[in-house]
């Protein structure tokens, strides 16, 4: 079976000039075949993924009532906690079964105060280090994602700062996921995250606590994702795939139900955003004529609502 290729990130932050090259041919080839890869080396330091999950376990077992207190309307921001079996996949019948906690920009730029909204702490003394750990882990996978977008500005032979400008101060978001054991009761058909693409530019996902995630292949087969201890799971979004006219793809992915024991799952995706303001347009060398421009221009802004409506619904 074939496996999203694995692509060590010092030989492009750190290698001389053929082994930059080599990097970014293998980076984009695998993002333009599967839009996924796997980073190794990528220099998140390992302790702070052991406490970021250590600290996201603490998190999901406060009581109800101090959580359900972090609870944000969807239309109020993209911050704080999201119950149980709020969120459904665009085109889904029945909702994900996972709850999670967002986690956005902690510096915002005057004119990104009426997009982002400020970051939501539970203040509660069984997660006290929740802010630190979770910022220290969000300020990390931010700078390895502009990394991997200066990788494929290279690919595609646009200066190295096309994308990874986008999203300086961007509206990213980490989200920490817990899925918790699938419950008996659960209606046919419901798993941990329905297949979906991403709205964003690239999304990092560091080791989660168990398998289960699957990309779809361009001849429409389930392909398992699998990732070892330290390695980041990296792919792109709706968004990078307008940017770059389609040549680095959008890959439908799910989370599928434990097949083994039925045990909880974490995961922490890093989304990375573009800023509001920023248009998102194809990019000049991935327009030809055997490939015209597909995409109209659209801000950042305007697609991340028009996708958030569709999901909520």
């Amino acid at each position: 079976m074939r496996s999203i290729p694995v692509v060590d990130l010092r030989a492009f932050t750190h290698g001389d000039a053929a082994a930059q090259s080599d990097f970014v041919r293998r980076f984009g080839a695998g993002l333009a075949e599967f839009g996924f890869v796997t980073l190794d080396q990528h220099g998140v330091p390992p302790d702070l993924i052991r406490r970021a999950f250590d600290v996201t376990a603490r998190l999901f077992a406060l009581p109800p009532a101090t959580l359900d207190a972090c609870v944000v309307p969807a239309s109020k921001g993209n911050r704080g906690y999201v119950p149980f079996g709020r969120e459904r996949a665009v085109g889904a019948a029945l909702a994900d079964l996972k709850e999670f906690w967002h986690v956005g920009q902690e510096t915002i730029r005057p004119e990104h105060a009426p997009f982002y909204d400020p970051n939501v702490w539970p203040g509660h003394p069984a997660v006290a280090d929740f802010r630190e750990v979770s910022l220290e882990l969000y300020r990390a996978l931010e700078s390895v994602a502009l990394t991997g977008l200066r990788a494929v500005a290279r690919y595609l032979q646009l200066p190295d700062g096309h994308f990874a400008d986008m999203a300086v101060d961007g509206n990213s978001i980490l989200r920490l996921i817990h899925y918790p054991p699938v419950p008996a009761d659960v209606p046919a058909g419901a798993v941990r995250a329905a297949a979906h693409e991403d709205i964003n530019l690239l999304t990092l996902l560091v080791e989660s606590t168990t398998g289960g995630l699957e990309l779809q292949t361009r001849d429409g087969a389930w392909l398992p994702v699998h990732s070892l201890a330290g390695q980041i799971v990296l792919d792109a979004g709706d968004m990078l795939q307008r940017a770059t006219n389609g040549v680095i793809p959008s890959t439908t992915h799910r989370v599928v139900n434990p097949s083994g024991p039925n045990v909880t799952r974490y995961s922490l995706p890093f989304f990375t955003h573009p800023r509001p303001e920023v248009v998102l347009a194809p990019a000049a060398t991935t327009v030809t004529p055997e490939r015209p421009a597909r995409y109209a221009p659209i801000t950042a802004q305007a697609f991340l609502e028009e996708r958030l409506r569709a999901i909520t619904a």
